[in-house]
């Protein structure tokens, strides 16, 4: 069997920034819903289209594949009188905007003379990621299964 739209694939992975460093140290199997429904990087997806169980792969993505390029713009500088008491900092904080859906979260990166500097770009973004998968299994779902995966994933 190959790795086709609607099918669920498991893997097992190796998530690394530039550093090196690993990013899923838990090391717990990625298993999604192949076909472009936004569960993993579209790279990702594109590069294990066809594979079969058994079969690995290893990819760079840029950043603009991964988490995006780092915004300043989206760095803002706040006084702590009106935060929640007691943050500190790597505390994430969210904030609901009128006419937004979802929630911004920012990440306390700096806290002094009475500001903390509140960062809603994503922790990874403007590093590249490097992806290593070996595919585990490959499964064909019913209509049903494959619907109920994907309302559990999008709000």
């Amino acid at each position: 069997m190959t790795i086709t739209e609607n099918r669920l694939v498991t893997l097992a992975y190796r998530l690394t920034n530039s550093k090196g460093e690993l990013l899923n140290p838990d090391q717990e199997p990625l298993i999604y819903l192949q076909g472009g429904h936004g569960h993993v990087f579209k790279k990702v997806e594109e590069t294990l289209e066809g594979k079969h169980i058994g079969e690995s792969v290893s990819i760079t993505l840029s950043p603009d594949e991964a988490f995006g390029d780092y915004d300043a713009a989206l760095v803002v500088k706040e006084p702590l009188d009106e935060l929640p008491e007691g943050i500190t900092v790597k505390m994430e904080i969210e904030t609901y905007e009128e006419g937004l859906d979802e929630a911004t979260v920012y990440t306390v990166t700096e806290i002094k003379d009475g500001y903390a500097l509140l960062d809603a770009n994503h922790p990874m973004a403007g590093d590249s990621l490097t992806f290593e998968g070996t595919v585990e299994d490959i499964q064909e779902l019913g209509e049903e299964a494959i619907r109920e995966i994907l309302a559990h994933h999008h709000h």
